[in-house]
């Protein structure tokens, strides 16, 4: 399912023209340098101008009107990389079968090796609600560890990570996390940033190695889709973002 504007924000105006027609960037560029494009009646030439939804927007007397965004969940399977391109590894957009893929990204990617959740769309804004720290959004990944855990070790790792951990590399201690074990050697890890590996590097900095990896939810919304497989999300699933 597709849904029309959530929220209305500021575009550059050849992104606003290429998404509403069918245009490539560069085609894009060439109309707005060559007079074709008005915005509000006026005649804009630059093409980063920032310009509004709400804006009417010209190209050769014809209003442009952008297309609706799309809020995707996926399945990924291991050995993808969240990437527009096939690179070392396909990409995982070899399983989406939609128009214009080129106009989607992930909205928190996952490595190479690690499975589960992810979530795909063509709304910059909507995605900066997912990714961004100070947004606070919870992401649980279920862990597969190389040692196993004692009930003295779950305990001081647990408190360890509610208060903090100092990864490589890094000033500041990560964001509290929550852990909760469901054997020695798996644990579910609930955290509400980003880092670059960072959950691998969590448990690193407690003297244990992620083996495997898999994330289960973003938020509200939970994985129900097999390896592979994708579906839109929900009217409810994209506002839970929205806010």
């Amino acid at each position: 399912m597709i849904f029309p504007r959530l929220m209305l924000y500021l575009m550059r105006l050849d992104k606003f023209v290429c998404k509403s027609t069918e245009l490539t960037k560069i085609e894009a560029i060439q109309h707005i340098h060559f007079g074709e494009v008005s915005v509000n009646g006026d005649v804009t030439t630059d093409e980063m101008t920032q310009v509004h939804e709400n804006n009417t927007i010209m190209l050769n007397g014809v209003r442009l009107k952008t297309r609706d965004f799309r809020y995707i969940l996926m399945h990924k399977p291991a050995e993808t990389i969240c990437s527009n391109l096939d690179e070392a590894y396909p990409s995982l957009f070899n399983y989406l079968v939609v128009d214009k893929v080129s106009e989607l990204h992930i909205a928190g990617r996952l490595d190479a090796d690690t499975t589960g959740l992810v979530l795909i769309t063509d709304d910059g804004r909507w995605s900066f609600n997912i990714t961004s720290p100070t947004r606070q959004c919870c992401k649980v990944y279920r862990v597969g560890l190389s040692r196993a855990l004692t009930i003295e070790q779950a305990e001081s790792v647990t408190v360890r990570f509610k208060n903090g951990v100092q990864l490589q590399g890094e000033e500041g201690l990560t964001r509290p996390a929550k852990m909760e074990v469901i054997s020695s050697k798996e644990v579910l890890l609930t955290i509400t940033e980003g880092k670059f590996h960072q959950v691998k590097r969590m448990f690193s900095a407690v003297g244990n190695r992620v083996v495997l990896l898999h994330r289960e939810q973003i938020g509200e919304v939970r994985l129900d889709v097999e390896v592979g497989q994708w579906r839109y999300l929900t009217e409810g699933e994209v506002l839970s973002f929205a806010q």
